[in-house]
């Protein structure tokens, strides 16, 4: 009876993602009955492991060493995190089933290299989760994907469509993270996705650099906004191969990184201001250009991400996008910053019941799949008796 007691208390389900940017961990805690937010926030990633984080995205010398340190140092970081979260909330670890971790991203390489084969690694060690929480962790969502043909990614419209599609309307999610990515509901019942380029990124180096390190992103745009737009460095930018790739696809701080800010700082007599105007265009400018790959053109574009922060960039693409409306994912009760986060913790709930948790037109892959690794942690007992009768 008391087994029956914990089973029925114990019914949230944490998501947390670290991004591209490398800028902090989200920590979501939803209801695995109905997946309404119960709460949300973001917890600081320490400098010195995001330089770790940033270093290690670029090829080097003893990368192992240091993939195994920083594997089990991000560990600990997301378990300190997710236990601040349920001391915050308090809410006993005894009702959390599971935790879901995207883990942060080093190498994302779909196409493989110089013909190997394709592959993904996100890192943060789910072992050293598992065992300072106590709590069974569901990790590395993307490589089932990657194994079955697929990009890997994107992996949130399979959430996307479960949270915000609406009969009769065609509606566009546009996470803007460090990279961004869209996800197209349309009005046959029908989903799309992939990345349309670089979010976040290119405007958060270049503002480093500019800074001599002292702003590690241009806060609402603010630099940006009292710049002019260069268009010949704009339309050089958007001639990137990327750009007019059709879908599926998917990228990363390979493609959008170190290169293509060296190529803005480069270019001749611009103020800073400027770069960081043009910078921010080509965000726009690169995710207009894929609306030609949708099958009808949104009348609702919902913006999450760290980018539906920058005041700056949200009036851009409004002016852009218009006469479509455009807002934040807030309006279906979820903030923008945390909607990533709530969809690793349902893509989570998936995995434990066995059930597919990626959407095959949308990677690419020959069919959908269960995606992502279990780790079993002190309360497995009470998950895989609650994954049976969820099965019965």
């Amino acid at each position: 009876m008391s087994n029956h007691k914990h089973l029925q208390a114990s019914k949230y389900i944490i998501g947390i993602m670290s991004g591209t940017s490398c800028d902090g961990i989200d920590v979501a805690i939803i209801d695995a009955d109905n997946y309404q937010l119960i709460c949300f926030s973001e917890y600081p990633i320490p400098a010195e492991l995001r330089e770790s984080c940033l270093r290690i995205t670029e090829p080097g010398l003893n990368e192992i060493d240091r993939l195994g340190t920083l594997d089990r140092a991000l560990g600990r970081a997301f378990a300190q995190a997710v236990l601040a979260e349920l001391e915050k909330q308090s809410i006993p670890t005894q009702q959390v089933l599971a935790i879901g971790s995207h883990g942060q991203t080093i190498r994302h390489r779909p196409k493989g290299v110089s013909g190997g084969y394709p592959f993904t690694l996100q890192i943060g060690c789910a072992a050293t989760l598992a065992e300072q929480t106590g709590i069974t962790v569901v990790s590395d969502f993307r490589s089932r994907d990657i194994a079955a043909g697929g990009e890997g990614a994107p992996l949130v419209p399979f959430a996307h469509q479960l949270l915000f599609a609406k009969n009769n309307s065609a509606i566009a999610i546009l996470n803007i993270g460090g990279i961004a990515n869209i996800t197209a509901l349309n009005t046959d019942g029908s989903v799309q996705g992939f990345d349309t380029g670089p979010g976040n990124m290119l405007m958060d180096a270049l503002i480093l650099e500019l800074s001599d390190g002292r702003y590690a992103y241009d806060k609402n745009g603010g630099l940006a906004s009292t710049g002019n737009i260069c268009q010949a460095l704009l339309d050089t930018l958007l001639q990137h191969p990327f750009i007019h790739q059709k879908p599926p696809k998917s990228t990363g701080r390979e493609t959008f990184g170190k290169n293509m800010v060296d190529r803005v700082l480069a270019w001749p007599n611009l103020s800073d201001a400027d770069r960081m105007a043009t910078t921010c265009a080509f965000t726009v400018q690169s995710i207009m250009k894929q609306i030609l790959f949708l099958k009808e053109p949104p009348k609702y574009w919902l913006i999450c991400g760290g980018g539906a922060c920058n005041a700056h960039l949200m009036h851009a693409l409004s002016h852009a996008l218009a006469p479509a409306k455009v807002s934040t994912t807030q309006q279906y009760g979820i903030p923008p910053e945390a909607v990533e986060a709530v969809s690793f913790a349902i893509l989570a709930l998936q995995t434990l019941l066995g059930k597919n948790n990626t959407l095959a037109e949308v990677t690419g892959a020959k069919h959908p799949v269960c995606g992502g690794q279990i780790t079993p942690s002190n309360n497995w007992q009470l998950v895989a008796q609650w994954a049976y009768e969820r099965w019965r």
